[in-house]
């Protein structure tokens, strides 16, 4: 507040910003003392980032340093290992000693870039091309994996609209993605999972709707009499020709590809 009061002139907005940091927490019906940090949510906490950390920004272009910050997320890029350590104790002596906060340890490292992430963005090893990070596959796979799910009672329509939602604000978000290559791998992921999804729902239904997508009458008998399980089937050339990517498309789902097309 201290520091605020330096730039800011305003009472009515200091006073508003204390009241957002001294409000109570709500857990169980029970309004507690906030000790520290900001409200969940609270558009407060990106402003007051970038009010607080700008003297580190300052600081690192007084030193020369290449870096990228967003809110209270940083790298900072440097030509060794050895370098690396040097910066991160002075940056976090720095942090810690004349801005008055805490390094999350847990989350800091010296590592190569393509080791890191930012946003859900990381790096390749070679050419230094901006590619999807891991965890954000992941998480989008965990994502997808929730939404397929058969236990959900949810027609394919539902389930591919839900998917739409999660796909378009995906693909626009890493649209700056250089990397086709995961894209391409998600899209294929992603269809094999509806095609297990609607292989699933298709049920006692399965030898019908493989002939009358137009597979043959002794294929479409093998397949559904085949003893593996939904997500080996799926792969299979005849789910395959009974559904492929112009289908699942004209049902709606998005591809991840496009971005790059």
């Amino acid at each position: 507040m201290a520091g605020l009061s330096r730039d800011i002139c305003d009472k009515r907005v200091l006073h508003l910003i204390r009241r957002f940091l001294t409000a109570g927490i709500m857990e169980g019906g029970v309004v507690s003392a906030r000790m520290e940090g900001t409200p969940q949510g609270s558009p407060l906490s990106p402003l007051l980032s970038n009010i607080v950390l700008h003297e580190l920004d300052e600081e690192l272009t007084r030193r020369g340093h290449k870096f990228v910050r967003y809110a209270d997320d940083q790298n900072i890029y440097v030509k060794s290992e050895s370098a690396g350590q040097r910066v991160m104790a002075s940056v976090t002596k720095f942090i810690t000693k004349r801005l008055k906060l805490k390094v999350n340890e847990g989350k800091s490292a010296v590592d190569r870039p393509w080791k890191r992430k930012l946003l859900g963005y990381s790096f390749t090893a070679k050419g230094s091309r901006r590619k999807v990070a891991a965890q954000a596959i992941k998480r989008l796979q965990d994502k997808v994996r929730a939404i397929t799910r058969r236990t959900g009672g949810k027609s394919i329509e539902q389930v591919v609209s839900k998917l739409q939602q999660l796909l378009r604000g995906w693909r626009a978000y890493f649209g700056l993605a250089e990397v086709s290559r995961d894209f391409k791998l998600l899209d294929s992921w992603i269809r094999r999972k509806l095609r297990c999804l609607i292989w699933k729902q298709w049920g006692k239904a399965r030898y019908r709707e493989l002939k009358r997508r137009g597979v043959r009458a002794y294929t479409s008998w093998v397949t559904t009499k085949s003893g593996r399980g939904p997500w080996r089937l799926s792969n299979s050339p005849a789910v395959l020709q009974a559904l492929p990517g112009k289908a699942l498309s004209s049902l709606g789902l998005p591809t991840l590809a496009k971005v790059h097309s």
